[in-house]
């Protein structure tokens, strides 16, 4: 299969990489030329889970150099999804999939606008990856992979790219509920990002002390009232678990806002708590705690 991975950052690099040792055609694109041509010369280093290796993988700045591609899967923030989508639209034929592999709510239905309904995938991944420096990442937990079609089939496409998931050493799953999977994953990293950028702490940090998983606590009990009003089944029974759980399992893992915010890049605080907080207000539900949240992490963007 002919992958196209658009935004290249740690985990764009990172899925690539481990699909590319499977066997597949793939193509990293991202704006970042260092990063890119680093690859381009020399490969892309992966190191942590699986051992240090080099990867021979196809690199570029320049969509164009992909041609029609079977998938594409976009990693990138939040905030460029409808410039990248767009962009991603020069390599799309008439049988491509779109997969979002992102953070947030909104992209779904960007891409569902640009390429529709039938060729758009519903995705989610806890994995951990960060950029050690231009062209080498570093994989610090395999994760989940959640993979569904926006009717909420599970169709040979699906189970087509879930294998090669698999294939890949990602623990993956096809689903029948695609929006149910993001929103879990909304709330996991409502509890998770903003906090651990705010303390600059590994995850954790967060659930060592009493104080920190209380707010974490707060924080998903608020955005849940949210969730059950508007309907939306998630995954896990119990999300306050479920968050103290993501975050020991990536224990060693700075998150992915956190990463930005040290290497002071925009964050998508606005794709993640400030979704919730604007969910809430169009539903008539206050959410003061990931308000202040927000807020929070907008001031330090500022300041920093």
């Amino acid at each position: 299969m002919k992958i196209a991975i658009v935004g290249s950052g740690a985990m764009g690099s990172l899925t690539g990489g481990l699909l590319k040792e499977i066997g597949e055609d793939v193509y990293l694109y991202d704006v970042f030329r260092e990063h890119m041509e680093k690859i381009r010369q020399k490969g892309l280093i992966i190191e942590g889970i699986g051992g240090e290796r080099t990867i021979a993988i196809n690199a570029t700045t320049n969509i164009e150099d992909i041609g029609a591609a079977d998938l594409i899967i976009l990693f990138v923030k939040s905030y460029h999804t409808k410039e990248a989508a767009e962009t991603a639209k020069r390599i799309a034929g008439t049988d491509t999939s779109v997969l979002t592999l992102q953070n947030g709510i909104g992209n779904v239905e960007i891409l569902e606008d640009l390429y529709g309904r039938e060729k758009v995938l519903a995705g989610t991944t806890d994995a951990a990856a960060t950029v050690v420096e231009p062209g080498r990442v570093r994989h610090t937990a395999f994760g989940n992979v959640y993979i569904g079609g926006l009717t909420g089939k599970i169709t040979p496409k699906v189970k087509e790219i879930v294998a090669l998931f698999k294939k890949a050493g990602f623990n993956a799953y096809p689903s029948e509920n695609p929006m149910g999977m993001i929103w879990t994953k909304l709330v996991l990293n409502l509890a998770i990002n903003p906090l651990g950028t705010i303390l600059r702490s590994r995850c954790e940090k967060l659930i060592d002390n009493e104080y920190s998983k209380a707010l974490m606590k707060d924080i998903v009990e608020e955005a849940m009232r949210v969730v059950e009003k508007k309907g939306i089944v998630l995954i896990h029974s119990d999300m306050v678990q479920a968050a103290y759980e993501l975050a020991e399992k990536n224990a060693n893992s700075f998150n992915s806002m956190a990463q930005d915010f040290f290497k002071r890049k925009k964050t998508e605080i606005d794709h993640i708590s400030g979704a919730i907080v604007k969910e809430g207000e169009k539903l008539g539900i206050d959410t003061p705690v990931n308000r202040t949240m927000t807020h929070i992490i907008k001031a330090l963007e500022t300041t920093h």
